[in-house]
């Protein structure tokens, strides 16, 4: 199969669901998000049965890779996704109430096709080796996560998030074309793979080329939401609906890092840049690390919690992206940069959306989303009270959950690489985690239930057996990690650019 039918396929999915949803308004709406997980299952199934044969000899190959870390990536959107729609559905209640007061509920299949066009993005995204195509791709992504933050558009904080979140977007936008109409001008380029090459031959023009590297990493930081580029973050997070919260804090962020990573492999061709590059990177994760988790100390509203967890998150990989950089005495990491990071954000991938998606069941029986509200949860369902646990004790890196090995992996490559500073401030930022993310633990376990919500809380089958999946693989690859590892390894042939150093 030829690998470019993937992002084809999705996107056919989409119109078709579009079109059926605009000639058959008596059909059910969550009909739509079901088919949808169908057809995206049938798409990751295909993924394993990609024909590489022969793809140097393609024309669009300039603009598109297909290697280990770019199918690893496209499974990532493709599985993210599916995770959403199914999460979707048990917050149709909670979306109904924003958006028609009809028991069809008018403009709810539009939220189970949006995510396809996103998804779509991701996964262009992933194979995306020429900047034209990384900016056309990230405009696909953003364009989509506009519509679906302000989507339940009667309430006031969802409308302020979707303009908080317009605003700053177009703004990280300018700086990414700026940033590539720089290196065009002085490349004459904007595949990466003759970019590198290009800017190595320039003689007395280091300042313009980090000028242009400061330039697309300040967009690049906005999508993975590091510091000083997050400020949109927590307002967003918390009025956006719930499903897209924890899309934008998975797949966005997945997207941003394998960009940034192919861009910094070009311009670490430019020997002279690599100290000045080095220590933009080991402030941004310091200065991320430190204020994501002094932020989410005080929460009280578990989406801000959530929402300032994922800056901090962000920074324990920026240690990765940091430590990719020659260091003087420094020996070969456990795990190269790239296997780091996937590894780290399978991980992410399955604690986030196993916490989103309690939260979406527990909003069905409460006004909000204030930790108060998760209080005597395992008195009200205790299948619910033990995922949310694990969840958390993953997120904050507890033995024997997925979690733990990916601060291991983050950590150790940071000794190898002798980033001493940045080691210190993740192990004591790890600290700080305990005590935020046990916060959660205290209410559902050591609170009474409020009053008014004594209520047992109901879970739909689909829905079930999701969260029980989710916990088991966090357990699982706390134990056995190799699987996750192997997934990435055997992704593919490898780039056409060259790899992360």
């Amino acid at each position: 199969m030829n690998p470019i039918y993937l992002e084809a396929a999705v996107v056919v999915l989409g119109l078709v669901l579009l079109m059926a949803e605009a000639f058959a308004p008596k059909v059910e709406k969550k009909t739509f998000a079901w088919l949808a997980v169908a057809g995206l299952l049938l798409v990751l199934a295909a993924t394993f049965f990609v024909d590489t044969a022969g793809l140097g000899k393609a024309a669009w190959q300039r603009f598109y890779a297909v290697d280990a870390a770019a199918m690893f990536f496209k499974r990532f959107a493709l599985l993210t996704t599916v995770l959403v729609l199914i999460m979707s559905v048990e917050y149709v209640p909670v979306l109904q109430r924003y958006i028609s007061g009809t028991p069809q509920g008018g403009g709810v299949a539009e939220f189970f096709c949006l995510p396809i066009f996103t998804c779509a993005g991701l996964m262009w995204m992933a194979s995306a080796i020429d900047l034209t195509m990384v900016f056309v791709s990230l405009e696909l992504v953003t364009i989509s996560f506009y519509i679906l933050v302000t989507f339940t558009r009667r309430r006031g904080d969802s409308l302020e998030a979707g303009v908080k979140y317009l605003i700053l977007g177009a703004l990280s936008t300018g700086f990414l074309v700026y940033g590539i109409t720089w290196t065009y001008g002085l490349t004459g380029q904007t595949a990466l793979a003759k970019i590198g090459p290009a800017l190595a031959a320039l003689k007395d023009q280091d300042t313009a080329i980090f000028f242009a590297f400061l330039l697309i990493m300040v967009a690049l930081g906005f999508k993975i939401a590091a510091v000083p580029f997050q400020l949109w973050v927590p307002d967003v997070y918390q009025g956006a609906p719930t499903p897209i919260t924890a899309f934008l804090s998975v797949g966005s962020k997945a997207a941003g890092f394998i960009v940034m990573l192919r861009i910094l492999d070009v311009f670490l061709s430019v020997p002279a840049l690599v100290g000045r590059i080095g220590q933009v990177l080991v402030l941004c994760a310091a200065a991320t690390l430190i204020y994501g988790n002094l932020a989410a100390l005080p929460q009280t509203n578990f989406k801000r919690l959530l929402a300032y967890s994922s800056i901090a998150h962000a920074g324990y990989l920026l240690i990765t992206v940091a430590s990719v950089l020659p260091q003087a005495g420094g020996s070969a990491p456990v795990l190269p940069a790239g296997e780091t990071i996937a590894f780290y954000l399978a991980g992410y991938l399955l604690m986030t959306l196993l916490s989103f998606t309690v939260m979406v069941v527990v909003a069905n029986y409460a006004p909000g989303d204030d930790i108060a509200h998760f209080n005597g949860l395992h008195q009200r369902s205790p299948f619910l009270a033990a995922a949310l646990l694990i969840a958390m004790a993953s997120l904050a890196g507890v033995p024997f959950t997925v979690g733990f090995f990916g601060k291991f992996y983050v950590f150790a490559g940071a000794v190898a690489a002798r980033s001493w500073l940045l080691a210190a401030i993740g192990v004591v930022s790890v600290g700080a985690g305990f005590y935020y993310y046990f916060k959660v633990i205290r209410a559902m376990y050591f609170q009474p239930p409020a009053p008014g919500q004594e209520t047992p809380v109901l879970l739909a089958q689909p829905t079930k057996l999701v969260i029980g999946a989710l916990a088991a693989l966090i357990l699982l690859l706390g134990v056995f990690p190799q699987p996750a590892l192997d997934l990435y390894s055997k992704g593919g042939r490898p780039a056409p650019v060259a790899q992360t150093r």
